[in-house]
């Protein structure tokens, strides 16, 4: 008898409409706009779901990314599902705003295609506006695909409305937000279900009135901040089975961290975003064929950092390189993914050779042929160093 399969709906779309079809999904009550590139065509995208009557959804058009991310702040106090998005500027902006989401302990679910900071004026891609984020008590995701945007999004409310915590999920700008790729939509009802409406445990209601925010004397200001690092110790174990729970359901999971032929490999090349890991797993392919056993690791979730999963990813290896996209100045270490794995292992007793890269600032183009040339460095001269790649000196 022949077997009937199951029609699945695909729909070619950027990382931005990705991460609006899942908003829309999630069945979001308040969404607070305001226009930045690379992110506007999100918001685009949800008002015209909005206008449409496909999305019952409060579209709050503010004066800011300051406004947009105060906006939600409040909507979710009220027990609102809400959405925001920004980049760049925009993100440096709502600074502020960020430790307010985190410390009040807030699911709220923003979308970042990560931008290059000011000044000079850059419109393109790196993730200096994210890594300025890094410390704010927001669980990050890091993604590498439009499809892996639209999981996130939704498992990212399941993950922050269950340990109440705000989530950030980032991606690279242009090179993602605006890059067509084909993208699996899962059926509205089943997301729906897969996010049910809980009760919080506090919201603002004058039925049942709490105070949100006050000022706290030196008594007890320290013991707020360590239910943060409890919170997002927590959001570690949660994100897993968040992702383990979704793979269940709808087929598709990635883990925390993702790897490329790292079983065997030699040398490894750890990264973050897309166009880096792209190239990255074909330049491993390429010093294969010259002889190097090469992997890749990818870092998709950023905070709370996945510890453990990296230094196993890098257990083999004999030597491994950081391709960080994003500067820290003045840092013993300019790379801010290199520092976190480089105190890692301090922490945990490990020393192998280790390069920092720095490449694609800017969106400065990172060719396959320089990631392969990372494996030859890692290979003929392992070291503890940081190179600034593809920049003219």
């Amino acid at each position: 008898m022949m077997q009937i399969q199951e029609v699945k709906h695909k729909e070619a779309l950027t990382s931005n409409y990705a991460v609006a079809y899942a908003v829309k999904a999630a069945d979001v009550d308040v969404i607070a706009v305001y226009p930045i590139t690379p992110q506007t065509t999100i918001v685009e995208k949800l008002a015209e779901f909005v206008a449409n009557g496909e999305l019952n959804a409060e579209l709050i058009h503010v004066e800011s990314e300051h406004s947009a991310l105060s906006a939600v702040v409040g909507a979710s106090a009220t027990g609102a599902r809400v959405f925001t998005a920004t980049s760049s500027q925009g993100l440096e902006y709502a600074h502020e705003i960020l430790h307010i989401a985190s410390a009040l302990r807030l699911p709220i679910v923003m979308a970042v295609p990560a931008r290059a900071l000011s000044a000079p004026i850059s419109i393109h891609g790196d993730y200096s506006d994210v890594m300025n984020a890094r410390d704010t008590g927001w669980v990050i995701y890091i993604v590498a695909s439009a499809q892996e945007a639209y999981d996130t999004i939704i498992q990212a409310y399941r993950l922050a409305e269950s340990v109440y915590l705000p989530v950030m999920v980032a991606y690279d700008g242009f090179l993602m937000s605006h890059t067509v790729e084909p993208v699996e939509l899962n059926d509205e009802s089943e997301v729906r279900k897969f996010l049910p409406r809980q009760i919080r445990p506090y919201t603002l209601n004058p039925k049942r009135p709490v105070t949100m925010g006050p000022l706290a004397s030196p008594d007890w200001y320290y013991e707020f901040k360590y239910q943060q690092v409890l919170a997002l110790r927590e959001a570690y174990k949660v994100a897993k089975e968040v992702d383990v729970a979704y793979g269940s359901k709808f087929g598709r999971s990635y883990g925390v961290v993702e790897t490329y032929k790292i079983e065997d490999a030699d040398y490894a090349l750890v990264t973050y975003g897309g166009a880096a890991y792209g190239n990255a797993r074909i330049a491993a392919d390429r010093a294969r064929e010259k002889g190097i056993a090469a992997g890749v690791i990818r870092v998709r979730l950023y905070r709370p950092f996945p510890t453990l999963e990296i230094l196993k990813a890098l257990e083999g290896v004999k030597a491994f390189a950081v391709v960080d996209r994003a500067i820290m100045f003045g840092s013993p270490a300019e790379g801010p993914l290199y520092k976190d794995i480089a105190t890692a292992m301090y922490m945990n007793g490990i020393d192998k050779p280790a390069i920092n890269i720095i490449h694609g600032i800017g969106q400065r183009t990172i060719y396959v042929e320089d990631l392969y040339k990372v494996y030859t460095m890692l290979k003929d001269r392992p070291g503890k160093e940081v190179v600034f790649m593809g920049v003219r000196i």
